[in-house]
């Protein structure tokens, strides 16, 4: 970190882009509180994504599309993640700074491409958020129900759901609120405003506790595998992409997204005791534990239960009645509930962090930068989130526009690997405490990344599944998902023209008279 940035440097000429001195010094004055290590760094990345995913999405991604090749798709997604894990870490060892793809759009592309990008990634954060506050909702309820205690179907729901049979074309509203997710989303608001090492400590022992009771499963579920439940392991094709080659890549893009909680590690870099070095550990370290976990997990599921069979909200608990264990049963239940405790907390801290950076930047009012004088985080701004967070859970269907929100963080994964490219074209003087590995090659002088030109293609890959699903809904009469989009996308443009292009940082001086 350079010490001798002491004052604001020049702002650079039209086109409102950053530069990389501007950057620096944003991080010098955040007066945000180093306090996290690469360990507490790894396991925030571990936390944020070890959920869902693993309780959820394996079992649907394997018996709606690759049925026991799912694997391959773990591997397909995985090496897409690689990629981008390893852009994320260069670009996070010479950019310390909370915003993720938001700050390194701003230095690559400019002011308009790092509104849209933070746009999408609060989309991104904030959906994933209620979706994952509404699975523990889910979790929390069964959970209770075991207990013998019987949530009112009415405190349990969103408003808005979807019709049955209709995939998301019509709503229903009733009078239904889901006080479980709700008051979820504001105990984990709370830790977060109280402040980030405290958060971090609460968020290793839930850790701890959910991979402890994946380990339990895979240990014992181990004697309970029929080999034969892996064959064939790649079903054959029975049209669009339910199975064979077309499915694998399906499942992977569904995958894919399961991955993402390693992002919020980028936005803990003002946070990091030692950003260059501890950061790119972390992303890339909790990855590869989530990965190994993932298919670990996933093999064992598939050896227990038919992957037809697979396609329902807790497959692992499926697997469990199979192996006639009532206390496992128990013992998963809980460790889903809190597990996906520690993915909210990871999620939302990862939202308010870019939040944090985007009002400082003047494109939003600046009450999402307001720092607490003695806990030190930015504690209106996420308490605001956390409200907004838990109305959307305990109102509206979050489910039907899941996968447009994957298509914008694909969009936000390919920037991240097109900024690697970009800084060292502009800036290839800076020292780089991480760099991409495999090289590259230059083309009239360009250099162009081995790695990030991977992330980049990846990226493409796992979105034409989610695109084509998207057409396919829409000729099929179901317009929803994309009308919710294009609204949400017109709002960020008008947000931007009315508001962020008058107040940023960045905008010329006006000429003296």
């Amino acid at each position: 970190m350079p010490a001798s940035i002491q004052s604001p440097p020049d702002l650079p000429g039209p086109g409102r882009r950053k530069t990389l001195e501007q950057v620096l010094f944003e991080n010098d004055t955040n007066g945000l509180k180093r306090s996290l290590t690469a360990t507490q760094l790894i396991i925030l990345g571990v936390g944020s994504t070890i959920g869902a995913g693993i309780y959820v999405m394996t079992g649907t991604a394997a018996a709606e599309y690759a049925g026991p090749s799912v694997l391959i798709s773990f591997v397909i997604a995985a090496l897409a993640c690689l990629f981008t894990a390893f852009s994320y870490g260069e670009l996070s060892s010479t950019l310390p700074v909370s915003g993720s793809a938001y700050s390194y759009a701003y230095i690559s592309m400019g002011e308009k491409a790092a509104w849209m990008v933070g746009w999408l990634l609060l989309l991104e954060y904030g959906i994933s958020c209620s979706a994952v506050a509404a699975g523990l909702s889910g979790y929390a309820s069964s959970l209770l129900g075991v207990t013998g205690f019987h949530m009112p179907s009415a405190l349990t729901h969103a408003t808005l759901q979807p019709v049955p049979g209709t995939a998301g074309a019509q709503i229903s509203a009733d009078w239904r609120f889901d006080l479980i997710g709700f008051t979820a989303t504001l105990l984990v608001t709370a830790l977060l405003v109280r402040g980030v090492e405290e958060s971090a400590r609460i968020n290793t022992m839930i850790v701890a506790l959910k991979v402890g009771v994946l380990f339990v499963f895979v240990a014992l579920g181990i004697g309970a595998v029929n080999p034969a439940n892996w064959h064939p392991f790649i079903p054959a094709s029975e049209g669009g992409f339910h199975y064979g080659v077309r499915g694998i890549f399906r499942a992977a893009s569904v995958i894919f997204f399961a991955y993402v909680g390693f992002e919020a590690v980028s936005t803990a870099s003002a946070e990091a005791r030692n950003p260059t070095r501890d950061v790119p550990i972390g992303i890339i370290g909790s990855l590869l534990i989530c990965t190994i976990v993932y298919m670990i997990v996933a093999t064992v599921l598939l050896g227990i239960v038919p992957y037809r069979e697979l396609d329902v909200p807790d497959p692992l608990a499926i697997a469990v009645k199979i192996m006639h264990t009532p206390w496992l049963s128990l013992l998963v239940n809980v460790g889903a509930t809190i597990g996906l405790c520690s993915v909210l907390m990871g999620l939302m801290y990862a939202q308010s962090r870019v939040l944090l950076t985007i009002s400082r930047d003047g494109l939003i009012p600046q009450i999402f930068s307001v720092i607490h004088p003695k806990f030190r985080t930015p504690w209106i701004g996420t308490i605001v989130l956390g409200f907004v967070v838990a109305l959307i859970t305990a109102t509206l269907p979050i489910d039907i526009i899941s996968d447009l929100v994957s298509i914008g963080t694909a969009a936000a994964f390919g920037i991240v690997c097109f900024t690697v490219i970009w800084q060292r074209n502009t800036r290839p003087d800076i020292v780089r405490p991480f760099s991409v590995p495999l090289g590259g090659i230059r083309i009239r002088g360009i250099w162009i990344g081995t790695t990030p030109a991977l992330g980049i293609l990846f990226c493409l890959v796992m979105t034409i599944p989610l695109v084509s699903d998207m057409v396919h809904a829409v000729t099929s009469g179901n317009p929803v998902p994309l009308i919710l989009l294009v609204t949400y996308l017109a709002l960020g443009i008008a947000t931007y023209a009315f508001y962020g292009r008058r107040h940023s940082k960045m905008r010329p001086e006006p000429p003296l008279v």
